[in-house]
């Protein structure tokens, strides 16, 4: 189960059929948690019924894999992205959740940015740290939460569980913006 309208459209009960069939882990790809970027990006869904999502999900007693986009608000609206997708995540936790940069193909760009309905600018590295220690500074799940940022695309590998790692996970976040730990090289970086 891959889709955020598969989950929408299965009652608990059927979720859990589903459970007893063999199935365990659903992927969401959550992008954000702030209503006004998953509607720049044409996600079909706002904070509430993503939290929906994964409450039915973990109510049936699924695992959830849940992936965040870093850099999804650009400059202008990174804040609003962070702030929102860290109270998704306090409101409903997935069991996982992982954190991706954004990057996109030369033909995904164009729909990208047609969707922005203004100028759209790019986060740098320094920047998507700042975003990515904003998120685990606001973090504070009401149940554990397994870490990762150690996708392909990430500048920076972390791992961790919340909240227990949270503030090991901001240091080896703050010693990479002083530049005490290196970041993984753009041409390295895939998606």
């Amino acid at each position: 189960m891959r889709r955020l309208k598969n989950l929408l459209e299965k009652s608990v009960a059927e979720l859990r059929a589903l459970k007893a069939a063999g199935l365990t882990l659903v992927y969401l790809g959550i992008e954000s948690g702030a209503t006004p970027i998953l509607k720049k990006i044409r996600k079909g869904a706002s904070q509430k019924t993503l939290a929906g999502a994964l409450e039915r999900a973990f109510e049936a007693g699924l695992k959830v894999s849940g992936t965040v986009i870093l850099g999804l608000g650009g400059r202008a609206d990174w804040r609003q992205h962070i702030e929102g997708t860290a109270e998704l995540v306090n409101l409903a936790p997935p069991t996982y959740l992982s954190t991706l940069e954004l990057g996109l193909e030369d033909i995904a760009a164009a729909d990208f940015m047609v969707a922005q309905k203004a100028p759209f600018q790019f986060q740098d590295d320094a920047a998507i740290l700042a975003e990515q220690a904003l998120l685990l500074s606001l973090l504070e799940p009401p149940r554990p939460v397994i870490f990762r940022s150690n996708h392909a695309s990430n500048s920076l590998a972390l791992a961790g569980n919340l909240p227990r790692d949270r503030e090991r996970l901001l240091a080896e976040l703050s010693a990479a913006r002083a530049g005490a730990i290196p970041l993984r090289p753009r041409f390295l970086r895939g998606f």
